[in-house]
């Protein structure tokens, strides 16, 4: 360990195995160690079930109805991949996706008023979808062809409106469409948690927009994968690529102390022994002094022997609860896996639910999501904070990742992602990088 490595990565969270991955592809000597004798940090999957008990100090063992403890792999932070969002799209270029396997989420579910409706996934559906009136439904299919043609970088494509500075509610406007159908292409296809982005400009929210038709198109019944054996497979995953490369994985190692020169990192000091470093990355928990919190999440694990109702009986599925729909300023959401994803006892379902407290009374304001569930055999419930970097670390070189927040997806990590990486390198992450330095190794296919 009494060695030089160009970077130390503290933490195995999945920001931290794919910048792991990433710096060792890039031919750089890397050190990743971790406190706990896992890998994933904050977003590992719990295995087997009465570690999950132990870790929610639940008194007890769990009872026999759960089936064997080993058959659950239980995530502590439920996410869900977009079919072709950037996580697919480093998955694939770093050939990680030769250790995971995925299924497509079986449907996306959307509440109003009470009950929860299918998000159309094909214009069959949407024509027989019971959330628009029918016209309603031909111009929100105009909105839809407008979207789908639109190209940020072709202004022939934006009909009048100019996507760097019209506010994404004229673009509602110009369609006619009705509050509902905002509520849920906002928050069901562009997967925004609050309407913020309505008076922001609106080529992000297009862009999003075909992101979700796009990862939809590949698949067909939702444009979300999830990974068999829980999300923890993700880091894993990644690290596997490190090891390939040179990098160097050590587990259970206590971190007594980051060793600073003039403001600079030079090494991390465990068990008596220094390994020297030119950057760190790391997640908050290894630098509390480094970070700010800058709001709370929570996130209701419950254990169901039903699928949820209104699903279609769905094995696995994502509903989003807008947040006008329950007078808050976030969405509410929930992911539900099952046995079918090798990450519960047979016949067993998981749903998590989660969203950003806004009050001095979490568990009241994620009821809604929770009355969709009932009847819940187990709860494990968790506030979290959320953890930002209170500087960039291009003084010290120290450079730590956000805190997971409450969207149902990798986009806002691999965004976080991008952007140490570009801190660290002082160049723009290029997704071709990552498939070049390997075509230098492996030769071409």
């Amino acid at each position: 360990m009494n060695e030089e490595y160009d970077v130390i990565v503290l933490g195995t969270g999945l920001t931290e195995c794919i910048l792991s991955g990433i710096m060792s592809v890039n031919g750089k000597k890397v050190l990743h160690m971790d406190r706990n004798p896992y890998y994933g940090g904050e977003s590992a999957s719990i295995t087997p079930l009465e570690d999950l008990y132990k870790r929610f100090k639940i008194p007890g063992a769990p009872p026999a109805s759960m089936g064997r403890g080993r058959d659950w792999n239980v995530d502590l932070i439920p996410k869900f991949l977009m079919a072709n969002g950037q996580l697919v799209k480093m998955l694939l270029f770093t050939e990680v996706t030769r250790y995971l396997d995925f299924k497509v989420t079986e449907g996306s579910f959307v509440y109003k008023g009470g009950k929860i409706y299918k998000v159309p996934s094909t214009e069959a559906e949407a024509l027989a979808s019971s959330l628009m009136g029918l016209f309603e439904k031909r111009r929100f299919r105009k909105f839809l062809v407008y979207v789908a043609n639109f190209d940020e970088n072709d202004p022939r494509t934006f009909e009048g409106i100019d996507p760097k500075k019209t506010a994404m509610r004229e673009v509602y406007k110009k369609f006619d469409l009705g509050q509902d159908v905002i509520d849920f292409t906002g928050h069901a296809l562009a997967l925004y948690r609050t309407d913020d982005y309505l008076d922001q400009p609106c080529c992000e929210t297009m862009n999003r927009i075909k992101l979700y038709s796009e990862s939809l198109a590949r698949y067909g019944k939702s444009p979300y994968l999830y990974p068999l054996y829980g999300l923890g497979e993700l880091p894993q995953g990644f690290a596997r690529l490190s090891a390939i490369y040179g990098g160097t994985y050590m587990l259970n190692k206590p971190i007594e102390e980051i060793i600073m020169q003039n403001g600079k990192v030079i090494g991390v000091k465990s068990e008596g022994e220094i390994a020297r470093c030119k950057q760190l990355i790391c997640d908050p928990s290894y630098v509390k002094d480094r970070v700010e919190k800058v709001g709370q999440v929570i996130r209701v694990i419950c254990v169901l022997s039903h699928p949820i109702k209104n699903t279609n009986d769905a094995n696995s599925c994502q509903i989003i609860i807008p947040q006008n729909q329950v007078n808050r300023k976030s969405d509410i959401y929930v992911c539900m896996i099952s046995s079918a994803h090798n990450v519960a006892a047979q016949g067993k379902y998981i749903a998590i639910a989660s969203t950003t407290v806004e009050t001095k009374e979490p568990e009241k304001e994620i009821r809604p999501a929770l009355e969709l569930l009932e009847p819940i055999e187990q709860k494990f419930v968790s506030i979290s904070d959320l953890l930002v970097p209170k500087d960039l670390g291009t003084e010290s070189q120290i450079f730590i990742s956000r805190t997971y927040d409450a969207t149902t997806h990798f986009e806002t990590t691999c965004d976080d992602i991008k952007v140490i990486y570009k801190r660290m390198m002082a160049s723009e992450f290029d997704f071709e990088e990552m498939k070049r330095q390997k075509n230098d190794i492996y030769g071409e296919d």
